[in-house]
């Protein structure tokens, strides 16, 4: 009996196409819903975007809380489920060209883990906003607060250092390929990751001055325009996932 040959042809090139495109709705699913803080311009929060940490609009304490934790969630998992499928080599987002070597594993592993954290992050609220109430900033200070507390610092700051390491490798490599250059990940993916450290340089200032009892330094904008150029990095990469799809 003649062994049976490897799948090729038109059905092959369908079914890894349709794989891709599925991969690039859950980037793109994921990078909405993780933006769905955006949404503090409509709803009565009480709390400043320019100087409150977007984590507070899911404290336990606050009246949109459950909302937002449940979008994080949702966001962590779309995105690592879409992250998942890329490692696992089931697609090639970025052309099979890109699959090879070590940089794009690790670079979707990036993405991966900055999708679990996320997700780990809705599970470990904080409790109150210390930055909008004086109340829980003391009691911040004295340790009379949750364990999520210290447990969400680093699950956060997981977050974005697993985003960073994705959007640097993965820009690095859809630049390298052959058919890279025509790809808006190509394009624009430079500018996001120079746009991303410089907010979250920003970021990690304002930070340290908060905890000195220095003021704040527009904490709150420069977090949200960190969580802004993820998601829309997030975009950017599914879409140039779609454009390599109808080329293959």
């Amino acid at each position: 009996m003649a062994k049976q040959q490897p799948r090729s042809g038109p059905l092959a090139r369908t079914s890894w196409s349709t794989a891709t495109r599925v991969l690039a709705g859950l980037l793109l699913a994921g990078a909405l819903a993780y933006s769905t803080w955006s949404l503090e311009a409509f709803l009565p929060t009480g709390l400043s975007p320019r100087t409150t940490y977007v984590s507070e609009l899911a404290a336990e304490d606050q009246p949109y809380g459950t909302f937002f934790r449940t979008l994080d969630l949702i966001a962590g998992l779309l995105v690592l489920a879409g992250a998942l499928g890329a490692l696992l080599g089931r697609t090639a987002p970025l052309g099979r060209a890109a699959r090879r070597g070590w940089l794009p594993a690790v670079g979707w592993a990036g993405i991966a883990l900055f999708g679990a954290a996320t997700a780990a992050d809705s599970r470990l609220p904080l409790s109150c906003a210390a930055t909008a109430d004086p109340g829980c900033l003391a009691r911040e200070r004295a340790g009379d607060v949750p364990w999520t507390h210290s447990a969400h610092a680093v699950s956060s700051s997981v977050a974005v250092t697993g985003a960073l390491i994705g959007m640097v490798l993965l820009t690095f490599v859809a630049r390298r390929h052959a058919t890279a250059p025509r790809l808006a990940l190509a394009r624009t993916g430079p500018v996001l990751v120079v746009l991303e450290l410089l907010a979250t340089g920003w970021t990690l200032a304002s930070v340290a001055a908060f905890d000195a009892g220095r003021g704040t330094w527009g904490l709150g904008i420069a977090q949200r325009l960190q969580l802004l150029f993820i998601a829309v990095w997030l975009v950017v990469l599914a879409w140039s996932a779609v454009s390599e799809a109808r080329r293959e």
